[in-house]
Order: C-alpha cells, then sequence, then structure tokens
C-alpha cells in the first residue's frame, strides 16, 4: 500500500484495482433546514405533543422532539489528465470511478488545457468500460495544462449548478501549468469562496524531497485548505478518514492563515 503508483508492475495495477474497488467512502454530513422526528431531539414537536396529549385532557404528560435531519455533502472532482500525470491519471481514474459510485452525489471533471464532465461517463459499473469512455470523450489527454483556464470555465459554467449545499472540492493535479498565473490565482480564489473545503491532492507530494515551488503550485497555495499526497494506496485512505471527519466548520481561510499554512507547505511539501 506504500508503493508509488508509477512505481507499478502490470500485476500490481491490477491488484490496486481491486483494492480500490472493495474501498467505502463517506463524506461528513451537513445540517439541512428539515426536521425529522427523533427520540432525543433539541426542538419540541408540537404537533405531534397535541395529538398524543389529547387523550390526557388539558395535561402534557407525553412530549416529543424533532432534529434538524442531515444529508452527505456533494463532492466535486477536478482531474488533471495533461501529459505530466500519464504516469498517474489512469489510477487515479479508477479511484474517482470507486468514489463515484460509492458516494450518493458526485461530479467528475477532468481537464489538460480545457475542461471536461465525466460523470455520466463514470456511472458504468465495470471501471474499465468507464475508463475506456473516459479517454474517448476526452480531446486533449496526456497534452498541456492550463489549470486557471479550466477552473475559469468550471467557475463560471458549472460551480451554480455542482457547489450548492456545502460541496467538497477535490482538485487533483501535480500543479505544473502553462497559464497565466494572474488567471488561476482568480479562480482559485472564488472556487474556494464557492465551496465548503477545497483539497488539493498532488502525486508528487508523496516523494519527501518534492517543494511546492512550480509557478502554477505555488500560485494555488494560498486558496488550499488541505494538501495531501495521492501517490499510492495509503494516500487514498488518509484521504478518505479526511473526508468522513468533515463537519460544519471551514478551515482558517484569513490572510495570515493562508501565509502560514504557504510557509509551512513550502518548508515541508505537507501540511
Amino acid at each position: 500500500r506504500k508503493k508509488d503508483f508509477e512505481s507499478f508492475t502490470w500485476e500490481e495495477v491490477q491488484e490496486a484495482k481491486k483494492l480500490m474497488a472493495e474501498m467505502r467512502w463517506h463524506l461528513g454530513l451537513r445540517p439541512t433546514h428539515r426536521k425529522a422526528p427523533s427520540r432525543k431531539g433539541s426542538y419540541p414537536d408540537m404537533r405531534r405533543i397535541v395529538r398524543r396529549n389529547l387523550k390526557y385532557g388539558a395535561e402534557i404528560l407525553e412530549l416529543t422532539w424533532r432534529e434538524t435531519k442531515q444529508k452527505p455533502r456533494p463532492l466535486v472532482i477536478i482531474c488533471d489528465i495533461s501529459g505530466s500525470m500519464s504516469l498517474y491519471s489512469r489510477l487515479l481514474l479508477h479511484f474517482i470511478h470507486t468514489i463515484s459510485n460509492g458516494l450518493m452525489n458526485v461530479e467528475a471533471f477532468v481537464f489538460g488545457t480545457r475542461l471536461t464532465r465525466i460523470t455520466r461517463q463514470l456511472k458504468k459499473r465495470d471501471v474499465d468500460d468507464a475508463v475506456r469512455d473516459v479517454s474517448k470523450s476526452v480531446q486533449d489527454w496526456s497534452g498541456g495544462t492550463r489549470i486557471g483556464d479550466a477552473l475559469h470555465y468550471f467557475n463560471h459554467y458549472w460551480a451554480r449548478r455542482v457547489l450548492g449545499r456545502g460541496a467538497v472540492v477535490l482538485v487533483i493535479s501535480d500543479g505544473w501549468d502553462r497559464g497565466e498565473a494572474g488567471v488561476l490565482e482568480v479562480e482559485m480564489d472564488r472556487l474556494q469562496h464557492s465551496c465548503h473545503r477545497l483539497i488539493w491532492l498532488n502525486p508528487l507530494l508523496g516523494s519527501p524531497d518534492y517543494r511546492p515551488l512550480t509557478i502554477g503550485m505555488k500560485t494555488a497555495l494560498p486558496y488550499i485548505d488541505n494538501f495531501l499526497p495521492a501517490h499510492n494506496l495509503d494516500s487514498l485512505i488518509n484521504l478518505g478518514n479526511l473526508l468522513a471527519t468533515i463537519d460544519d466548520s471551514r478551515p482558517e481561510r484569513s490572510a495570515a492563515g493562508r501565509r502560514k499554512a504557504v510557509a509551512e507547505w513550502t518548508k515541508t511539501g505537507k501540511q
């Protein structure tokens, strides 16, 4: 589980696919505006109280309660499939297929120089068929990378549709970018403000010598809530543990908090 995906043999890839298929995913719950009956709720259920106590005349002898209903948060995945990610992209697509079929509300996109929605293709039960359909529908597979342009398209054409109800966003990329840093900064800022949690998975972060010093990665860092590796099975398991613990609280997003996080990530390469 600790071996880097880029070093996998064909047999190890097949075994990893089986292990990914067995993973179970849970995403933190979000409170809704609705209430539901509960034995230990926080709100008195006045209608049920009245009905239950009619038999006692004017006295209230039985109390009933309601609590706030909770639902899983939506998850949005935006994955880099450019040339620099070629050693990881196919296995990570298997991971995205697994999590898409393991959670209720998942939207998935891939990008190189343009953004492509792949949610429909990932609905196929067979992961190899799903990945094959994705590769056919993507025109910029293993090409260049324009992260800012891809996020610009997402923010303007998809964000309102898929980022409601406290969505969690996973961006998967090594941060190599040929686009303009100014565009990336604007779109990362907009994306972070639109979601409940912005998590960036970087396969290169699994290397002990890695530092996020490329222009693209340095530009994105101040707007990332969690900066994590995605280079082996253990890193995906750790991601699952994080997703399961996401609650209503948001990470520190003040200017001072951003500077502190960036300094730490740049120094150690990890959060």
